[in-house]
């Protein structure tokens, strides 16, 4: 039977998942890659107002996983999920070919909602192809996670060269039909992963409301109320300001409370102090990828603006620069996952703490590499591309340090019992550093408008803002690295 075939160990269905997920990326990533660009150049957007939108964007696909989630577990259940999420994002793709602003802020409300039901749900059903403590999970991750990369390096190169070369309705179309492809594969190949749990409607989810309709099929419908939501959110993004503080301290109460809730006062102890040291990753978290995320913002316009991007006579597109870092994930990666199990074997794994603080340190490295670029400028105002390839190369090795080990850390700091609810915590943190990314990107705005900055005068601004978030960055690592012993001892022995 096709569900129970096995390809090179793994079950049959990881292939099917890896190639949806992978067509899935190139349509999130393929508008991602072309959105801040479009806002300046087509739409004619400031630089702070387009890092804005696009903060509130990013933020907002991120949380919307936690309800994505919930939604499936409770009535849609995964499958079904997932096809709505990859027909919301198609549909989204091509609302935007409409090419006004308008179409923009719908097309990424219903990207926005979407995202939510694929993302949240399909990396569920990889884990349900594998029985518990199967040891090929962590690889069939692996493998799955190679496929995301690869996604994202297809829409950072293809994509991005098809939208700024030939205009970028026609990247985004691209992209819409990306989601399509994926959308097919996931369907025609639904009989290899048949053997997961919990793929079709929910008991709840099957209960009548009215006439043929379900609880399942109402979700369906109220999900199209959440694309207006999306729009008013990104259209007045300063509501995420509370919003998001608000998530934060909710989901902070949550976590503590579930540690003081424990059965004995010794595990109280333990629980409360891991939860307590869950909170101290976020904000961790919040900090790296808040400045991580500038390369699809700031660091995009310093590269179509102030980058010599000539490459023995064809000039790169800005756009296009963004490939570098699934480029290098992908070359590095499987060197890293090896690198860690050898150095453990030796006893000289880092602790989980240190690791945070090293890979904070090399995206701060990368942000000060620009200073190094700046010893190089042209006449006209532009630093050798060499520059952002390094930026990126340690950007991505700081990725590296940091990144793989955030969800299996999650799993092992929280309770069994609320272990869906501190994963949720975990992705509102990267929802909250986006929106941060976009705030921190509107500080390099200044190049639109009556105020616009003359070349020199922009690069100056870039590097001064570049190098400032690099020194913050160190200074948040060598905390980090102080409090080692401490975040160590409220780990209670989580490695």
């Amino acid at each position: 039977m096709a569900n129970i075939q096995i390809v090179k160990g793994h079950p049959n269905g990881l292939m099917t998942l890896f190639f949806s997920e992978m067509w899935e990326r190139v349509c999130y990533y393929g508008m991602r890659v072309l959105l801040t660009l479009y806002l300046v150049k087509s739409l004619m957007n400031g630089d702070a107002d387009a890092a804005l939108i696009y903060g509130a964007y990013t933020g907002l696909v991120y949380a919307a996983p936690i309800l994505g989630g919930k939604m499936a577990d409770k009535f849609l259940g995964y499958r079904n999920a997932v096809m709505l999420g990859a027909i919301l994002m198609a549909i989204g793709e091509f609302v935007i070919l409409g090419g006004s602003e308008e179409f923009l802020m719908i097309g990424m409300g219903a990207l926005i909602v979407g995202n939510g039901y694929f993302k949240a749900n399909i990396s569920t059903i990889v884990g349900k192809l594998y029985k518990d403590n199967d040891p090929r999970r962590d690889s069939g991750f692996t493998i799955f996670y190679i496929g995301i990369n690869i996604g994202a390096l297809l829409a950072t190169t293809v994509i991005a060269y098809v939208g700024e070369t030939y205009g970028f309705k026609y990247g985004f179309a691209l992209a819409g039909f990306g989601m399509l492809l994926g959308l097919i594969i996931f369907w025609v190949g639904r009989e290899n992963y048949s053997a997961a749990e919990g793929l079709g409607f929910t008991e709840e989810g099957k209960q009548k409301v009215f006439g043929f309709l379900n609880k399942a099929h109402m979700v369906g419908i109220l999900s199209l109320l959440l694309i207006p939501v999306a729009y008013f959110l990104i259209r007045q993004n300063s509501w995420l300001d509370y919003i998001l503080l608000g998530l934060f301290i909710f989901i902070s109460y949550v976590l503590i409370k579930a540690g003081i809730d424990a059965d004995s006062k010794e595990k109280v102890k333990i629980w409360k102090d891991r939860m307590i040291a869950l909170l101290i990753f976020m904000v961790i978290n919040i900090a790296f990828w808040a400045c991580f995320e500038q390369a699809g913002t700031s660091l995009t316009l310093f590269a179509d603006r102030n980058v010599d991007r000539s490459i023995m006579g064809w000039e790169m597109p800005a756009s296009m620069t963004q490939f570098f870092n699934p480029f290098f994930i992908i070359v590095f990666g499987s060197i890293f996952s090896v690198m860690w199990v050898k150095l453990a074997k030796v006893g000289k794994n880092p602790s989980i703490p240190m690791k945070f603080a090293f890979g904070i340190l090399q995206l701060a490295l990368g942000f000060l590499a620009t200073n190094i670029g700046l010893q190089f400028v042209n006449e006209a105002y532009q630093v050798p591309l060499l520059t952002l390839v390094i930026l990126y190369l340690l950007h991505t090795t700081g990725e590296l340090f940091l990144s793989p080990i955030g969800l299996s850390m999650v799993t092992k700091l929280s309770p069994k019992n609320i272990a869906g609810t501190a994963m949720g915590a975990w992705f509102l943190s990267f929802a909250i550093a986006n929106y941060v990314g976009g705030k921190i990107a509107a500080f390099t705005g200044g190049h639109g408008g009556e105020q616009a900055l003359t070349a020199a005068e922009g690069l100056d601004k870039y590097i001064s803002i570049f190098s400032i978030i690099g020194f913050v960055l160190i200074g948040i690592a060598v905390l980090i690295a102080l409090s080692n012993k401490p975040l160590k001892k409220l780990m209670h022995g989580v490695e």
